[in-house]
Formats: structure tokens, C-alpha cells, sequence
């Protein structure tokens, strides 16, 4: 055991560090950032790691990285989030600077519901973070893996599921479990038993395992809103200065 904790904070150390890949979407603004984002939120951030590209892979999303903001009150709102090297912790909104990120809101929560889910979140501030999920991830940290698209969820989820021990998207995916609020639950349907109603349904969601997530989920989910900073702030295309080439404007 001790010898795989010595492995995962090695192949950590090296997962965590600069990617080569081209980057090719556009850094959000931070202040429009911090102006747009509320507590409770989540913020999906493609990342610039080398274990960004395996995450990226087997989810097949743009997502690499979650966080949950804790407080959003001041100009630089504060987040929980899991490192592969220090853990659950919390840090602020530069910990994100320069990169791509997503806000997606979850709808209708009270200001008692919104507490319970960043009193969860920083509960475990100081929990390690699974380094079993890391091995897990480096194995598959390759341009093409030759991974079939049914496993690529399962083999996200394969850390030792410790309670003192969380990934980024499995601490999220908890925190809002644990006031019951959805976020890709599994559907199924049964009849209602209601003479007046013959052949009449309901959906009933099950819970899938917080292990299971992954940052994406929290993008297609259809129970959190998408909240782009660059609008919600109020973006106008006629204030933008294009290039001039020639007579012409570009593009």
C-alpha cells in the first residue's frame, strides 16, 4: 500500500504538471468572473495539466476540473476544490486565472439548502485527494488510448472510494446529493395508480454514485444552468473593434 501512495504522489507530481498541448480556447475574464459567479456554483475549468488531457479524453468534454464556489461575496471569490497534490482546499478565484472556465448554477435552492452544500464542501477541506484515481487516469495519458467509449466513465471512477479521500467532481457531485438536488440521475418510469389516470407515468430518479461523476456531468446536466460571464454581463458584438486589412474589416 505504502508503495502505490508512493507511486500516485510521483505520477501526481507529474500529471499535475504543464501540458504541451495547444490551447486553443479563449481565457474567461476574471473580473467578469468574479461580477458573475454566486455561491453554490459550479465552475467547470479545462485545465492546462498533463492530466487534463486524460480527464478531457475519457469524458470526451472540454471539462478537466470542477470546483465550487463557497463564497462569492469581494472581488475574488473563493472556491473548494480537490488538488492531486494538496488535497481538498480552498483557494481563491486566481487559482483559475488565464484559463477557460463555465459557470453552471443549480436552480432553486434556498439560502439553507446553499449552505448545506458549501458546509459539505468545506467539511472536508483537508481530506487527501485519491491518488488511487491518479494511477488510474496515467494509465491511460496517451494521444489515441485505445479505450472503448463504454468504459471511459468507469475507468474515471476507479480510485479507492475512501470517505477521507475525493477527486474534484465526486466532492460536488456529494455535496448536492446530500440535500438531494440531481445532477445525472439515473430515470426510471412506473405506472401511477390512479383509477382516473389509466396508463398514466412517473419519472423516478435513483441516485447514481457520487464515484461515477465527472465534470462534464454538471455541464449536460439539465438541472443546473449554463451562465457565460462574458453575457450575463451585457456582451454587445456592436462595441467590439475588429482588425481593418485593407478596405476591409476582418472578418
Amino acid at each position: 500500500m505504502g508503495l502505490l501512495l508512493g507511486i500516485g504522489r510521483l505520477l501526481a507530481g507529474y500529471l499535475t504538471g504543464p501540458s504541451r498541448a495547444p490551447y486553443a480556447n479563449v481565457p474567461t475574464d476574471e473580473s467578469a468572473l468574479a461580477a458573475t459567479i454566486m455561491t453554490g456554483d459550479v465552475l467547470l475549468v479545462e485545465g492546462r495539466q498533463r492530466v487534463s488531457t486524460a480527464i478531457k479524453y475519457l469524458t470526451q468534454s472540454t471539462w478537466s476540473h470542477a470546483a465550487l464556489c463557497v463564497e462569492a461575496s469581494g472581488d475574488r471569490p473563493l472556491f473548494v476544490e480537490a488538488d492531486a497534490i494538496e488535497g481538498v482546499r480552498l483557494v481563491t478565484s486566481e487559482e483559475f486565472a488565464g484559463l477557460h472556465c463555465r459557470i453552471c448554477r443549480p436552480v432553486g435552492l434556498d439560502e439553507d439548502e446553499i449552505d448545506a452544500v458549501t458546509g459539505f464542501a468545506r467539511a472536508h477541506i483537508g481530506d487527501a485527494y485519491d491518488l488511487a484515481n491518479v494511477v488510474d487516469l496515467a494509465r491511460f495519458l496517451c494521444p489515441t488510448p485505445p479505450v472503448p467509449s463504454r468504459w471511459r466513465r468507469r475507468m474515471i471512477a476507479l480510485g479507492s472510494g475512501e470517505p477521507t479521500k475525493a477527486i474534484c467532481s465526486t466532492l460536488i457531485a456529494q455535496a448536492f446529493q446530500s440535500i438531494g438536488y440531481p445532477i445525472l440521475p439515473e430515470i426510471t418510469q412506473e405506472l401511477i395508480d390512479d383509477p382516473n389516470c389509466l396508463g398514466c407515468v412517473r419519472d423516478i430518479l435513483h441516485i447514481r454514485h457520487h464515484s461515477l461523476f465527472t465534470p462534464r456531468d454538471f455541464d449536460v446536466s439539465p438541472y443546473f444552468e449554463i451562465v457565460k460571464p462574458t453575457l450575463a454581463r451585457g456582451f454587445d458584438h456592436h462595441s467590439l473593434s475588429w482588425a481593418v486589412v485593407g478596405a476591409q474589416v476582418m472578418p
